[in-house]
């Protein structure tokens, strides 16, 4: 069973990821897998350097902040760096999950519904958190100011859109009541994935 976990910049989805590998859960997470890739596949690699020139690598390494600066403004070449890495990420999940064939696995995205990543996921947790809490978080974490978290927002679609697609919503603002949700989401998913393996 595959379960794909996704939500907006600063809800935690790290944190509520933790929480499930803790409890057993095999996870995936597309994001860093993703890089792992476009510094490893040498035909991923090729297809980077043509479509944003050599500056894109340097000394073999991805130059990912040239190439943040070139997609960021730019929503044409980010659709056309997505429609590179999405294809092979979605392959080396395929490969990844046949060696869990009896398990739950987490596929965890931020852009879980924007890669069409949801279509690989029998059920979907999205996670929320109040914004003033996101706000806070990223600010702490990345060092950017207000305004700067703001901007990032804008760019990922908003949580009801997310929350109207998912099968669960973890609300993530107090850290014990979230680890009570994920016990009691996990314990249903592992009651329908036995329902699932018996049928």
């Amino acid at each position: 069973m595959v379960v794909g976990l996704t939500g907006g910049i600063g809800s935690g989805k790290t944190t509520v990821l933790q929480l499930f590998e803790k409890l057993g859960v095999q996870v995936f997470i597309a994001d860093v897998e993703a890089k792992k890739l476009m510094n490893s596949n040498t035909a991923l690699i090729h297809q980077i350097k043509n479509l944003f020139g050599k500056e894109a690598y340097v000394d073999g390494i991805l130059n990912r902040k040239y190439l943040a600066s070139v997609v960021f403004n730019n929503s044409e070449k980010l659709t056309a760096l997505n429609a590179l890495v999405h294809p092979k990420v979605r392959e080396h999940f395929l490969k990844f999950q046949k060696q869990f064939p009896q398990q739950i696995i987490i596929y965890e995205a931020a852009i879980l519904f924007e890669s069409g990543s949801d279509k690989l996921c029998d059920y979907i947790v999205t996670v929320t958190a109040d914004k003033d809490a996101r706000i806070q978080r990223i600010i702490a974490r990345d060092g950017v100011s207000k305004e700067e978290v703001l901007a990032r927002m804008q760019h990922q679609l908003n949580d009801d859109f997310k929350i109207l697609k998912s099968n669960f919503v973890i609300k993530n603002n107090d850290l014990q009541y979230t680890k009570q949700q994920v016990t009691t989401i996990l314990s249903i998913l592992r009651q329908l994935d036995k329902q699932y393996q018996m049928s």
